[in-house]
């Protein structure tokens, strides 16, 4: 499979990532796979990596939702809780798209293979090709451009003080709402 660079004029550049993170959203983005998958409402996974056993079940069961009801899934899928889901919903035939905090992978892994030939895999990255590792800058970076191209944001755990919560601090400015 051949990576699409799309820049900022592209015209299937998502325009949510202009509209939302202005002059931060990225000059260009990366993608293997089936970029109509964008087109589609998403719902964005989240979840800190610290993360109580009784929500970690419950995220479990609300993937497994997702995947049976043929929802459209974007995440990072980076912390345990997250590839567990990315398994999950792996076992469906919905779409999900993956955006890690890096470049885009040299390889697919085998476990992501069928749904890619399925056309229902997209990989996207907004990090340049020499952004091969992933750290703590780029990973909430990720966030925000996973947050940004969703329509909905789905937090399964928020550690107080944490990214995820400043990530949702972000969310409420797209959508008008102010802090109290």
């Amino acid at each position: 499979m051949i990576a699409l660079t799309l820049s900022v004029d592209d015209v299937r550049y998502p325009a949510r990532l202009r509209d939302r993170l202005g002059d931060k959203a990225p000059a260009q983005i990366s993608a293997l796979g089936d970029l109509d998958l964008l087109a589609l409402p998403k719902i964005a996974l989240f979840c800190s990596t610290r993360c109580p056993g009784n929500v970690i079940l419950k995220t479990y069961d609300q993937a497994a939702k997702w995947r049976d009801a043929g929802h459209c899934v974007i995440s990072g899928f980076h912390s345990p809780v997250e590839k567990e889901c990315l398994r999950i919903l792996l076992r469906g035939s919905q779409p999900i798209i993956i955006c890690p905090a890096r470049s885009l992978p040299k390889r697919i892994p085998p476990e992501w293979r069928k749904a890619m030939a399925d056309g229902r895999l997209l990989i996207l990255s907004g990090f340049c090709a020499t952004e091969k590792r992933m750290t703590a800058e780029l990973a909430m970076r990720r966030n925000e451009f996973v947050a940004a191209l969703a329509d909905e944001n789905w937090f399964a755990h928020i550690t107080p003080g944490g990214h995820a919560e400043r990530l949702t601090y972000r969310i409420n400015e797209w959508n008008g709402i102010s802090e109290v």
